[in-house]
């Protein structure tokens, strides 16, 4: 695998000229991943950026993207690779020859559907492959994985084995909804991403909504804050945050009172058992304050 970044400080550099504000802990798992090889798994709550981070070394590294989105029910055909059979019964059919021979003819590069995680190993340009929210998945299909997070190739049965010419970057997410197996966790490096500080977040705004009034940082931050301290069913990411600055700017707003807070709630809060705690609990009614 050739090396994307010389440092952890060029890493830092780098991503944070993509879009991406990295921790000392982030940067130093993303330069060790790329310098020994290994798939690099990141867990934790959902909107805290480990898609967005898998996004910004593409772009820091000037790779490609492969990304396999799992989901409940997510099979090797969706995963790894099928046979195109429609392609295939056509050829059979207008065959005369005896099957043996046939098969020989019908299983061939031809006829075969590369779906992301065969189509990141056999990619000769640089790559980042994302196996985004693996926890969504069933556990058969960590099994799947082994193979490719371990050897870096792919077993099919009627071609043989085909191994990465350039192995790809790889990036695991889980919002840790379950525990991923002890097999594939030992063939990753391991990240927690939490929600940022408050110090980073205020940050992390200004660079994406540096229109924002200045004076507006600190308590938007705050207020995001004591929402995630709350017991919500969704607390607010941080692609949350950064759409309410947008909103706040949108609308032209001077002062975060209680009732800009109150009218704005649905971009930072999808559900709406969520608005009720969050009303009761801050305070909401007036136009002099946020919290309790």
């Amino acid at each position: 695998m050739s090396k994307f970044f010389g440092s952890v400080d060029e890493v830092t550099g780098r991503l944070t000229d993509a879009g991406y504000l990295p921790s000392i802990d982030i940067a130093t798992a993303v330069f060790l991943a790329d310098h020994l090889g290994k798939p690099l798994l990141i867990e934790g709550p959902a909107g805290v950026g480990k898609t967005e981070l898998a996004k910004a070394v593409t772009t820091a590294s000037t790779a490609g993207l492969i990304r396999l989105q799992c989901y409940e029910g997510i099979d090797e055909a969706r995963a790894l690779y099928e046979w195109n059979h429609a392609k295939q019964l056509l050829r059979i059919t207008s065959e005369r020859e005896a099957w043996d021979s046939t098969r020989d003819h019908v299983f061939t590069e031809e006829f075969l559907l590369a779906r992301p995680l065969l189509a990141a190993i056999r990619n000769p340009s640089p790559t980042v492959l994302l196996i985004d929210e693996l926890d969504k998945a069933d556990v058969e299909l960590e099994g799947l994985l082994l193979e490719v997070l371990g050897d870096y190739q792919v077993s099919i049965p009627e071609l043989g084995t085909i191994t990465a010419v350039r192995k790809p970057f790889v990036i695991v997410t889980s919002n840790a909804n379950r525990d991923l197996s002890e097999a594939l966790k030992r063939r990753c490096l391991y990240l927690h991403i939490d929600y940022p500080t408050a110090e980073l977040e205020r940050a992390i705004v200004r660079m994406k909504v540096p229109e924002l009034d200045e004076a507006l940082g600190e308590p938007v931050v705050r207020v995001v804050g004591a929402l995630r301290e709350l017991s919500l069913r969704k607390p607010p990411s941080i692609a949350e945050t950064i759409d309410w600055a947008r909103t706040l700017v949108a609308l032209g707003t001077r002062s975060l009172t209680g009732g800009v807070v109150r009218s704005t709630l649905g971009v930072l809060l999808k559900y709406q058992a969520d608005h009720r705690i969050a009303s009761e609990r801050l305070s909401l009614d007036s136009d002099e304050g946020t919290e309790r």
